[in-house]
């Protein structure tokens, strides 16, 4: 069966990048399509992917916004759009290549041929496959989704990735409205939620390779976000039932 499969790419000055994961998305087997969600880069990241869209009508799509909204925004934009135009298998993927693009196709057979609603991109199911970060962040990164699983019980390795796939049927299932953090903890609250709604989700081991080119929009802020984020999830949890988009309350 051929299905409708949407990578969604947010960019804030990702003008380095910008041309060149675009082609490499489209490059691979399988149809993808390509939405870019800029917040207002000052760069002109947005009018190199508008050429894009040019060159390939269909296949690049481009929401531009009007500032720098936030990660989790960006893909709660995107996620909204990818239901109203009916696509089958919804990604999440970083615009600096941290992401292999080849690896989009093994999160999509994880999901279509496994029979996953979720699929994630995971640097820790299997040791620690993280290239060029400084140990710091090495280890931050990991005792994050360590914390994380300590927190909540999310059954997760890698919490915080940014790398996923969804069948749209989980993000069907899932206020979107109500999901409330942008950074970090976007991606955190993302997946406690689709566990705790019962989707079945996937660790699929992927190799992270930190920017070459741009710079890191990684901040003290965001990390502090996902710190509390948890703690608040976990709270709410023990207060509020669970129940899908489509269920009555």
């Amino acid at each position: 069966m051929n299905h409708k499969k949407l990578v969604i790419i947010p960019t804030y000055n990702e003008k380095e990048n910008i041309r060149d994961i675009i082609y490499a998305v489209l490059a691979l087997e399988g149809n993808f399509e390509v939405l870019i969600i800029d917040d207002n880069s000052p760069d002109g990241t947005a009018e190199l992917a508008k050429a894009a869209q040019g060159l390939h009508p269909g296949k690049v799509h481009l929401i531009q916004r009007s500032g720098k909204l936030g990660l989790g925004t960006a893909y709660i934009e995107g996620f909204k759009h990818a239901l109203k135009e009916g696509y089958d298998y919804i990604f999440e993927m970083d615009a600096d290549f941290s992401h292999n693009p080849h690896d989009l196709i093994r999160l999509y057979q994880a999901c279509a041929e496994q029979g996953f609603d979720m699929a994630i991109g995971s640097r820790y199911i299997k040791g620690v496959n993280v290239v060029n970060w400084p140990m710091g962040r090495v280890l931050m990164s990991y005792f994050a989704s360590v914390y994380v699983q300590f927190i909540t019980g999310l059954p997760i390795k890698d919490s915080t990735a940014g790398f996923k796939c969804y069948h749209r049927s989980v993000l069907e299932g899932i206020k979107l409205d109500k999901i409330r953090f942008v950074g970090y903890a976007f991606q955190i609250e993302m997946k406690f939620t689709s566990w705790k709604l019962g989707y079945s989700i996937i660790e699929v081991p992927i190799i992270f390779t930190d920017r070459t080119k741009g710079t890191s929009k990684m901040s003290k802020h965001i990390f502090r976000e996902a710190v509390m984020g948890v703690i608040y999830m976990k709270v709410i949890s023990l207060f509020r039932p669970f129940k899908r988009a489509n269920q009555s309350e």
